[in-house]
């Protein structure tokens, strides 16, 4: 499928979702969510790029005094995240519109960055991996949180399966982690499954050459 057309889907995708977005991402996926800016290991004053930032669900997890860039492709998205930023009084929070395969940041200007729930939903995850460790520095923490496709062959198989309807609705149904983290040249420092029935993965990588 043509990029800039898949592009166009997971747009079209996330303004549908934006109105119920919080009600199914908040409750159903918050322990990941947890557990990510957990791996970050925050220190004060720290500079962190979260991609696809969408409301802003995981604002609240963030220290105040941590320096906050937070990216989206969806204006309708980013829309409720800068409500959220005004209800909590986040003074150190920056919301951009942004393609996360084009980041509009120079090389190795944050400590630390993440993507929750997200890396499945663009159409160029290898694109946005790459971006994402130009931005951060040397030794900096990468942390990503998604599903993956399941490696038991039958699970697996059914994924394969739905991943055309899936791609229509906004995700890919079966990304595979291990080719994707090669081509990026990325080696997991750990790897947690997390959520119900364990069935997202949460990654944490330190940014090296």
């Amino acid at each position: 499928m043509d990029v800039a057309l898949e592009k166009r889907q997971v747009q079209r995708a996330y303004e549908l979702y934006a109105p119920v977005y919080d009600f199914i991402f908040d409750w159903i996926f918050a322990p990941g969510r947890t557990a990510a800016v957990k791996q970050l290991a925050l220190q004060r004053s720290d500079s962190v790029l979260e991609v696809g930032i969408g409301t802003g669900l995981n604002l609240p997890l963030y220290p105040a005094t941590c320096q906050l860039t937070g990216i989206d492709l969806s204006q309708e998205m980013l829309d409720k995240a800068v409500e959220r930023v005004q209800t909590l009084a986040m003074p150190n929070v920056t919301l951009k519109v942004m393609d996360a395969t084009s980041l509009d940041f120079g090389d190795n200007e944050f400590d630390k960055a993440v993507a929750t729930y997200t890396i499945s939903a663009v159409p160029d995850p290898v694109a946005v991996l790459n971006e994402m460790r130009r931005v951060v520095k040397p030794d900096g923490i990468i942390v990503i949180l998604n599903h993956f496709r399941s490696e038991r062959r039958l699970t697996g198989w059914v994924e394969d399966l739905l991943a055309p309807v899936c791609t229509r609705l906004g995700w890919k149904s079966n990304l595979p982690l291990a080719p994707l983290l090669e081509q990026v040249g990325l080696v997991p420092e750990s790897i947690t499954q997390v959520n119900m029935f364990k069935g997202w993965r949460l990654v944490k990588c330190i940014n090296r050459d």
